[in-house]
């Protein structure tokens, strides 16, 4: 995971903690938009969905695609800014970024993932065959014991008078985001998301969200809203999801994409109402202790 770094708010001037979502590439490996910290954060004013991707390529395999732009809610005073990241930039034929400093390193693993051969491999074999050079031992021919599980008389590297230790409990799997790029995909992932902390029959709307509207998800014992506008939520928000589960004898949740203003982050620490923020990731991150409470340990 990639280290928290500052990042200042230019409208209260306060540094926030901020760690680069990490995206799955189609390969497999893990990538991450390479942040310029020299360059000072953008406050968002206005949100048009064509403008907040970054095209992002993948050090493993050089694949080049378009991810949500790195986007920062202030902790403080609930401003949205835009991280800037480097960009990339045609040299010889091939784009890397314009600091060049992972370049080497990036067109060297593209290169071994194209094509290439490591060291001291044959000529013409695969990477993932030089990486398990131990994967064809014990399976020629052979008298005695043998190699591997079955030569050991046992199954799992365990001898058959000896029973395999207990298996441990399995954790919570992680949750896994859902690009927002609408409204409609914003409902959809506090949905998800609520499912995942272990509500039951979450129920959305069936008419398409419209954009300047929350919307309410209902499931048994919650109440929860999902703000998709670009405007941070207010007091009125919070205290009128507080009432709805208040009537229903329910827990409270909000989620919004553009955070909260001050007066009702204070009155949700009040009333013990979670408040999420969503970014264009689908990754929906606590806010206040109630929400932080609401996703356990096991997040």
């Amino acid at each position: 995971m990639a280290e928290a770094v500052p990042v200042r708010c230019p409208a209260c001037l306060r540094e926030n903690g901020y760690t680069a979502p990490v995206f799955p590439c189609a390969c497999g490996s893990p990538v991450h938009p390479p942040l310029d910290l020299s360059a000072p954060p953008v406050q968002l004013t206005h949100r048009t969905w064509s403008d907040t991707w970054v095209t992002v390529r993948c050090t493993s395999c050089g694949r080049e695609s378009e991810w949500p732009h790195p986007e920062l809610g202030c902790g403080s005073c609930g401003t949205v800014v835009l991280i800037p990241v480097h960009p990339l930039e045609r040299v010889d034929g091939e784009y890397e970024y314009e600091y060049g400093s992972d370049a080497g390193t990036a067109g060297g693993a593209a290169g071994a993932g194209a094509g290439g051969s490591a060291p001291g491999s044959a000529p013409g074999s695969t990477p993932a065959a030089a990486a398990r050079p131990g994967q064809g031992e014990g399976q020629g021919s052979g008298s005695g014991s043998g190699s591997g599980a079955a030569g050991r008389g046992g199954t799992g590297g365990h001898p058959a008078h000896i029973p395999p230790p207990p298996a441990t409990p399995v954790p919570r799997p992680a949750f896994r985001p859902v690009t927002i790029r609408t409204a409609r995909d914003a409902v959809a992932t506090a949905a998800l998301y609520l499912r995942w902390l272990g509500f039951r029959d979450v129920r959305q709307p069936d008419g398409r969200p419209i954009p300047s509207a929350a919307v309410d998800l209902r499931a048994p014992g919650l109440v929860a809203q999902v703000d998709p506008t670009t405007a941070p939520a207010g007091l009125r928000a919070v205290e009128c999801v507080w009432l709805n589960g208040l009537t229903a004898s329910a827990t409270s949740v909000y989620f919004s994409l553009a955070g909260y203003t001050k007066e009702a982050r204070t009155r949700a620490d009040e009333l013990g109402i979670p408040l999420f923020v969503m970014d264009l990731t689908g990754m929906p991150q606590p806010v206040n202790d109630p929400a932080d409470a609401l996703v356990g340990p096991d997040a």
